[in-house]
């Protein structure tokens, strides 16, 4: 089902580092697991929607009217208050959850223009009822968001958080997400490979085959693990710590991204990123934890910080890589309860979409 008409002519998968209009979040509701915590995890989503408005339109939507009312009370204040009226786009639309990055649209660039694709979202292999989700794009499509961008729905399950992109033509992902097989049970990895190159417009497919995050839902999304900060440049997660669960997995994912190759055959250059100090939920459980699920925005990166000692260095390290963006950092421990972080709730829309 194609809602307007989407362009046949060539695709391109921006990076997120690209000119953006705005940013995506679904808001926590009484509704969702957040339900017994809404008092510790609404400032976290608070904070990233001020960080956003001062750089860029921020759209959010709500399941609860009047909650969304508030809200857009709320932010269209602070966002006049800090000279930037006009900002702030809300739409009330059923949710089951608050994942926006996995159940947002991907926007690509064509020759006519961006172009939305509505990719299917099924719970990270039908782990969460996720309905309400899978049509969250339709209802934000239909009440206008997306100005006159065209929007095409895709029947494969695709999730935000499972890819990188170079912006000129290269993918990063993991083969325990793409190829798990409650995802699309009927495709290979070629398959899989010409799909998204035909979609997605990509050219290259970098496969990580290791690596993972305790407590993570997702089955290893790129976005926890691995992240372009250019086209010639990747940051990871590592695992300093030989007794740690994760240093073995960790280790070998090194290894692929050292032995990874850019289109012209050159090696990236790449940068260890920070390994914060254990997380546990009250039944001890460990918590997924990543500096790697950063979101870049126009002008700034906003980076999740947990409350630990490893904190200060992150910061440092991410404004290494980005010297020229603010680093914005934004305690999400309340996130990681929930086994995702500040990436995971946000979906960037590139410029050109809503104005």
């Amino acid at each position: 089902m194609i809602q307007g008409d989407v362009v046949t002519t060539k695709r391109v998968l921006p990076a997120e580092w690209a000119p953006q209009s705005a940013v995506m979040l679904t808001w926590p509701h009484p509704g969702t697991d957040w339900a017994g915590v809404m008092e510790e995890v609404e400032p976290v989503f608070e904070n990233i929607a001020k960080a956003v408005l001062r750089h860029e339109h921020l759209v959010v939507s709500c399941e609860h009217v009047i909650r969304l009312q508030e809200l857009e009370q709320q932010l269209n204040l602070y966002a006049e208050e800090n000279g930037l009226p006009g900002r702030v786009k809300t739409v009330p639309a059923p949710a089951n959850d608050t994942w926006a990055r996995d159940h947002g649209p991907i926007t690509i660039l064509t020759d006519d223009g961006p172009a939305l694709l509505d990719f299917r979202f099924n719970a990270w292999g039908g782990k969460f009822p996720s309905e309400k989700d899978d049509a969250l794009n339709t209802h934000l499509f239909n009440a206008g968001v997306f100005g006159t961008t065209a929007m095409q729905q895709v029947n494969f399950v695709l999730e935000g958080g499972s890819f990188e992109s170079d912006g000129q033509g290269t993918l990063l992902t993991t083969s325990e997400c793409l190829l798990t097989p409650t995802r699309n049970p009927a495709m290979d990895r070629t398959a899989i490979e010409q799909l998204l190159s035909e979609i997605l417009g990509v050219q290259r497919i970098l496969w990580l085959n290791h690596g993972y995050l305790a407590g993570d839902d997702t089955d290893s999304h790129i976005d926890t693990l691995a992240r372009f900060c250019a086209p010639d440049h990747i940051c990871y997660v590592a695992c300093p710590d030989v007794a740690d669960e994760h240093y073995s997995a960790l280790a070998a994912m090194e290894e692929e991204l050292q032995e990874f190759r850019q289109a012209d055959g050159s090696p990236y250059r790449l940068t260890a990123l920070p390994w914060p100090d254990a997380i546990y939920d009250e039944d001890g459980e460990r918590l997924p934890a990543t500096y790697a699920n950063f979101l870049i925005i126009n002008g700034a990166v906003l980076l999740p910080v947990y409350d630990v000692p490893q904190d200060e260095d992150a910061i440092t390290v991410v404004q290494e890589i980005f010297p020229s963006r603010e680093i914005i950092p934004i305690d999400c421990r309340p996130l990681i309860y929930q086994h995702g972080s500040l990436h995971c709730v946000t979906m960037q829309i590139p410029a050109g979409v809503v104005s």
